[in-house]
């Protein structure tokens, strides 16, 4: 058709005739026809098979993209039949004592622990067949870009799919919520086929990120890129509107393997505490300073993911739900109104503000309104170390709030760690004591190691001023997987030995009661 005359048709008014605006919509529809939309595809890979539950982070990437017009396409290995790995099970025997072995500071067994340590990582992060196969199905299908969200102990398997999508000729687009280190970034920047790697909070961007990677244009005008060659952008600005952000979409995820629906949700982003001198969360690319969203955008999530996923039991993500107790007390007055019959989960942080939203009466009107379990970091029980860690708390104040939730009928979960620097075996001992006290009003204890990871305060000190911890034995600095690896030569000693084991027993001795059962259903989601 003559272009003249398609602009003279397009450009008359509407009150012509009907035989003008009949030719009109004729012209426009061959025009479509003649020239279509390109709607590119974007493979995400969703690697985190950890979590009996959809992915968040994915399920806002997809929401994103299919917003701004693109496909997205998801692979779960959950839904190609790869186990999700199961974690805080009742014990036995056996994970007792794994877990005397992996915390052992025997001399003897530094060795053999070294080794299982390295074989457990490589284990855990090694490609699984079946993953590989289902991307190679998929990127023969020629999609526009492939998108991985990765945590650092899945730098093998992401290695692998970058390599079958560079053979193919699919950039690779590479986020994760520790990439906002430099270090870090620069350590993965190697990684074959990759187009960038994002250290940002792209939620809001993402659109526009995959146009540039699949229109091959300047990645370096986003913050928070690093290229393979190594150039980059300034740091990503934390996201502060979220608000804006989509009711994540995750339709795509195998909902009848999970073996209960449950939908995740945040109320927000970073912890208002943000001091302890452990904690990595809170330098992550979107855990970088305390911010909220309005109760309203809250609850109009947790109705939409309830229609749309016919389930009303929710996993709140946020690093600490009562950074803001205005917004905590808004989900318990407003949860069962907005989703009947709501059962759900979160973690606290116990601290020394006059109100903290953590008060008996608040602890059971949360119980009352369907919080079912509550996890917070107990860390230690001595206040020496815990005033050592700037945790806010008190020793007092842990075993008041684990008695007031435990009466509230709550089933309690504490995240816990041995070899902080300057603990000794009155620490260990002091935490023994603890625990005995408490284990009846205990239903699970996580008990790690202590990691110093990338970007803490622990870090840095021990990177820039090893002096100040004359415990600590830096190995070597492990960029790849963001921390130092160390020993911490006063927990050597005999004494210490003992009460790690009076420790590790009280810590077995929970484990391996059944939680309660009110609680059952969520035993090993958090």
């Amino acid at each position: 058709m003559d272009k003249s005359y398609r602009h003279s048709l397009i450009g008359r008014n509407l009150s012509q005739p009907r035989r003008h605006r009949a030719a009109v919509a004729a012209v426009r529809r061959e025009a479509e026809v003649a020239v279509p939309r390109v709607r590119h595809r974007a493979v995400i890979v969703d690697l985190n098979n950890f979590a009996t539950f959809p992915t968040l982070a994915v399920g806002l990437l997809v929401a994103g993209l299919r917003s701004a017009g693109f496909e997205a396409e998801v692979l779960s290995p959950l839904a190609h039949d790869v186990p999700a790995a199961e974690r805080e099970r009742p014990e036995c025997w056996i994970d007792d004592w794994t877990r005397r072995m992996r915390l052992s500071s025997h001399p003897l067994v530094a060795k053999p622990r070294e080794w299982s340590r390295r074989g457990r990582s490589w284990w855990q992060g090694r490609p699984h067949r079946r993953v590989l196969q289902e991307l190679e199905r998929i990127l023969d299908t020629r999609p526009d870009v492939l998108m991985l969200s990765a945590y650092l102990q899945h730098y093998h398997t992401v290695v692998q799919l970058g390599r079958l999508a560079a053979s193919r000729g699919v950039p690779l687009l590479l986020g994760g919520p520790v990439f906002n280190h430099p270090s870090t970034a620069a350590a993965w920047r190697s990684v074959p086929g990759l187009a960038a790697i994002f250290g940002g909070e792209a939620d809001l961007v993402v659109a526009d990120l995959v146009s540039e990677v699949i229109g091959r244009g300047d990645l370096l005008r986003f913050e928070g890129v690093m290229l393979p060659d190594g150039r980059s952008s300034p740091p990503a600005a934390p996201l502060r509107d979220l608000d804006r952000l989509p009711v994540p979409d995750f339709s795509d995820f195998p909902w009848d393997r999970y073996r209960m629906r449950l939908l995740p949700i945040m109320t927000g982003r970073g912890c208002q505490w943000k001091r302890c001198t452990f904690c990595s969360d809170v330098v992550s690319a979107n855990g970088r300073t305390f911010r909220t969203r309005s109760i309203d955008a809250i609850l109009h999530e947790v109705r939409e993911l309830s229609r749309r996923h016919d389930s009303v039991n929710f996993l709140f993500l946020d690093l600490k739900l009562n950074s803001s107790p205005a917004i905590l007390r808004g989900i318990v007055e407003n949860i069962q109104r907005n989703a009947p019959g709501a059962q759900w989960v979160g973690t606290v942080h116990v601290d020394g503000r006059s109100d903290n939203g953590l008060s008996r009466g608040e602890l059971r009107a949360a119980a009352a309104a369907g919080m079912r379990r509550v996890s917070f970091g107990l860390e230690t029980g001595s206040q020496r170390l815990l005033d050592a860690m700037r945790k806010g708390c008190t020793v007092e104040a842990n075993e008041q709030f684990i008695a007031n939730a435990s009466e509230a009928g709550l089933s309690v979960r504490c995240t816990m760690f041995k070899g902080y620097p300057g603990e000794g075996p009155a620490d260990l001992e002091a935490t023994a004591a603890f625990l005995e006290r408490n284990a009846d009003r205990i239903d699970r204890i996580r008990f790690n190691e202590l990691a110093v990871l990338e970007g803490t305060p622990l870090h840095r000190m021990a990177s820039e001023e090893p002096q100040r911890l004359p415990q600590l034995r830096v190995l070597r600095t492990d960029c790849r997987d963001g921390m130092l690896r160390h020993e911490n030569v006063d927990t050597r000693g005999p004494a210490y030995r003992a009460a790690l084991r009076r420790v590790l027993a009280a810590v077995h001795a929970i484990n391996r009661r059944p939680v309660r059962r009110i609680a059952r259903a969520f035993d090993g989601v958090m």
